[in-house]
């Protein structure tokens, strides 16, 4: 809590104490004045009222005006009846006073109004000594509340008094006897106080700063050089390339490994601005302009060791925190080059292998295929029932060997960059119409509807037709694959300015989100799937997609289904 907020809270306390003691009072006495005004508008007026009706019976014999004075008293005091038995009283003297109208001169009868009349006085003035004592009851508690508030307010006045310059003052005397520390050398001496408020957020900077000049007078320099020079050596025996560099792109130092390859020499590059060195020197330039625009793309090609070697790229910021200080502050960054020549050269193998072995299989394959189509023609012979559910079987296995292999032929063609593309102009209606066409069988055995509407002419797109056909197909036979029977797959294209998107959507299973930013890679599969595939088709087809310059991207929710956006560019005529 910040001091201006505790001084608000506490001045504003002390005037809520003012404010409290100020109603109390002035309630107080309000319940005096109004204990008053009983006893002045009610008892006091019924005395009023008997007196002067006690003048009229003085009087030896009561006229007619006497008697009519009389009995308007006696209305009134019927009208101002508050205590109890005083009705009562009042009925008898009423009842008596009709008697003696009708014989003016009987004693008896003002005799009886006397008595009345001394009864009704005796009430009022007992009523008036009561509430006498009440009101005496209330002026005595209000005393003793408003001496309790006010002592109440004092103590807290006082504790304020007392305390308040004290809680500004000692923590500023203590401030500056540890700045008199500080300045003596004494770099150990701290300051706590609790709290959050601004003397705590003073007392944590000075900590601060007290603990760096202690670090500073605690350094040792012939310690530092000696760490510096165990890392510079332990940099040096890496076998990979490492170059680090500061906040500034200066180079900090550089192993034998990295000036090998770069075929510079360590007194021309430490100290030396990179951009410097980049100016004559290819492998920095094309490292800073990786850094510079944030190129993923981390594989580099060398011609190091008399041949051409493969690297990928690390880029490893330094941070650190500073003493006292709750952000991380960067102060360079090393870069390390990892030789992968190895792997390239195993994978490079790898799929020559599975291009050959591929392409070996693919004729046989046909071949089978072209028997099984003579073994279901009747002119080669009958089959009965059990023989063509195994020529089925064969044939759907040979179906899904031939696609695979037709996969694999073309991620090999892909990785080792001979696959061959013949992008044109070409109109995407017929393409998406080929590959409904392709599934449409497919797409009857689940009773699933292919809904695309054309009615709107699209401009052309550049795309290899027969590669843009494949990947709607794929996509088509994967909806299919993964939606439930008896739904519908919708097939829709629209324009942009510069593009033409075709989007595949479907009512299937759909994909959880953490899975999607692996669906294209390759020979992936999402987990607990039962479907048949290799997991080579998504894969394909981003790479067909990028190198006719268009992209994909999917969007999936579970059990939501899923929608393939494919974008190509519009040939613009």
């Amino acid at each position: 809590m910040k001091i201006k907020t505790k001084l608000t809270i506490a001045i504003g306390i002390l005037f809520f104490f003012i404010a409290l003691l100020s109603a109390l009072a002035i309630r107080q006495v309000h319940l005096l004045s109004d204990d008053t005004k009983n006893i002045l508008q009610a008892n006091y007026i019924s005395l009023d009222y008997t007196r002067n009706m006690h003048k009229l019976l003085d009087d030896a014999v009561m006229n007619a005006e006497d008697i009519a004075e009389f009995e308007k008293l006696l209305e009134k005091q019927n009208a101002n009846i508050t205590e109890i038995g005083e009705q009562e009283l009042t009925q008898n003297l009423t009842g008596h006073f009709n008697k003696l109208k009708q014989q003016p001169g009987n004693a008896q009868f003002i005799s009886n109004i006397r008595k009345d009349l001394n009864d009704i006085m005796k009430l009022n003035m007992d009523a008036i000594l009561r509430k006498s004592n009440t009101a005496g009851n209330t002026a005595d508690n209000s005393i003793l509340w408003i001496s309790v508030t006010s002592a109440f307010c004092f103590i807290m006045g006082f504790t304020l008094l007392v305390n308040l310059p004290g809680y500004i003052a000692n923590p500023i005397k203590n401030l500056t006897e540890s700045i008199k520390q500080i300045a003596a050398k004494n770099y150990s001496q701290r300051l706590y106080f609790k709290g959050h408020d601004e003397f705590a957020s003073l007392a944590r900077s000075f900590n601060t700063m007290a603990e760096k000049l202690q670090e500073y007078s605690d350094s040792n320099l012939a310690r530092l050089m000696m760490e510096k020079k165990r890392i510079e050596t332990l940099i040096n025996n890496l076998l990979d390339p490492v170059i680090g560099l500061d906040e500034h792109n200066k180079i900090l130092f550089i192993n034998e490994q990295a000036l090998k390859i770069s075929g510079l020499k360590k007194e021309d590059t430490i100290g030396m601005q990179a951009e410097q060195v980049a100016v004559t020197n290819d492998l920095i330039r094309s490292l800073l302009q990786k850094m510079t625009l944030d190129d993923k793309d981390t594989s580099l090609k060398i011609y190091a060791d008399n041949k051409e070697s493969h690297f990928e790229k690390q880029l490893v910021p330094i941070s650190i925190t500073p003493t006292g200080e709750e952000m991380k502050k960067q102060i360079g960054a090393f870069i390390i080059l990892r030789n992968v020549t190895a792997y390239k050269e195993l994978d490079f193998a790898k799929t020559n292998f599975i291009a050959t072995v591929s392409h070996e299989f693919k004729t046989p394959i046909a071949s089978m295929k072209m028997s099984l189509q003579l073994l279901g023609n009747k002119q080669t012979g009958s089959l009965n029932e059990e023989q063509q559910n195994l020529v089925e079987s064969i044939k759907e296995d040979t179906d899904r060997l031939l696609r695979t292999t037709g996969e694999l032929l073309n991620i090999s063609q892909v990785e080792t960059g001979n696959a061959k593309l013949k992008i044109e102009p070409c109109n995407i209606g017929p393409v998406i119409a080929e590959a409904i066409e392709i599934n449409h069988k497919l797409a009857e055995q689940k009773a699933i509807q292919l809904l695309y509407k054309n009615n709107i002419e699209m401009p052309l797109v550049l795309a290899d037709k027969e590669k843009a056909t494949w990947i709607v197909s794929n996509l088509i036979s994967n909806a299919i694959r993964y939606s439930y029977d008896n739904t519908a797959i919708d097939v829709t294209t629209s324009a942009t300015d510069n593009t033409i998107k075709i989007s595949v959507k479907d009512n299937g299973i759909g994909i959880d989100p953490k899975y999607l930013p692996r669906i294209f890679d390759k020979y992936f599969r999402v987990p607990g799937t039962e479907k048949e595939g290799t997991g080579l088709g998504l894969a394909i087809s981003k790479e067909f997609i990028e190198a006719m310059g268009g992209t994909i991207e999917v969007k999936s929710e579970l059990g939501e289904g899923s929608e393939f956006i494919i974008s190509l560019p519009q040939a613009h005529t």
